[in-house]
């Protein structure tokens, strides 16, 4: 976990495929925390809770960093370890996979799961596309209405995403990469003569 960008999927998606009866249907999307992980292995095994089998498996940017899979029934190893290599191979992280399995009658054999699994994450993935991200930082900002348009005209010159609420004051909330938040910081502080509040 080292450098200042890694990669991940750009968005949610779903793939799915028949092996000898058997259908798989790849999830993932991106997350940001093991919270939000596990919450979409939650919502999978809820809106899927007739499948055979769930498999699960993430990567966070969590600190520690955290990897985790589940064979969710399926023989030790053929699943879920299998899900997790793909994530591993392909160098992804934040991000979450559930493989959906609706047993059709034949067994596959440890071998045959261990390939359908590790294809329907690799599947999903290519269907999410895989992007390259730089580690975000959130900013709170408030000003009065005076400082606002000077801080929106910063905010918008500068590298980052921000949702403005005009309220009593002004506040912004912007997601910044984390190698430019200090200096963000300063540059708000000089700007507005130290008036401007950061969280």
């Amino acid at each position: 976990m080292t450098g200042d960008t890694y990669l991940t999927v750009a968005g949610p998606a779903h793939t799915s495929f028949t092996v000898q009866g058997s259908e798989f249907i790849g999830h993932t999307r991106p997350a940001e925390t093991v919270a939000a992980a596990e919450a979409f292995v939650d919502e999978i095994r809820a809106e899927y809770d007739d499948a055979t089998h769930n498999v699960p498996a993430y990567r966070v940017r969590a600190d520690p960093f955290r990897e985790w899979a589940s064979d969710d029934g399926e023989p030790s190893g053929s699943a879920g370890k299998p899900a997790l290599n793909v994530l591993q191979g392909q160098e992804v992280e934040n991000v979450v996979v559930v493989v959906t399995r609706y047993y059709g009658g034949t067994n596959l054999g440890v071998g045959g799961l261990v390939s359908a699994y590790g294809q329907s994450v690799k599947d999903a993935l290519d269907a999410a596309e895989v992007v390259e991200e730089r580690p975000h930082e959130p900013v709170g900002v408030t000003v009065d209405y005076d400082d606002s348009g000077t801080v929106r005209g910063i905010l918008e010159g500068w590298d980052c995403e921000f949702d403005a609420d005009y309220a009593e004051r002004v506040s912004f909330d912007v997601r910044v990469p984390v190698s430019e938040v200090e200096a963000l910081r300063d540059r708000l502080r000089s700007a507005t003569s130290g008036r401007v509040e950061l969280s």
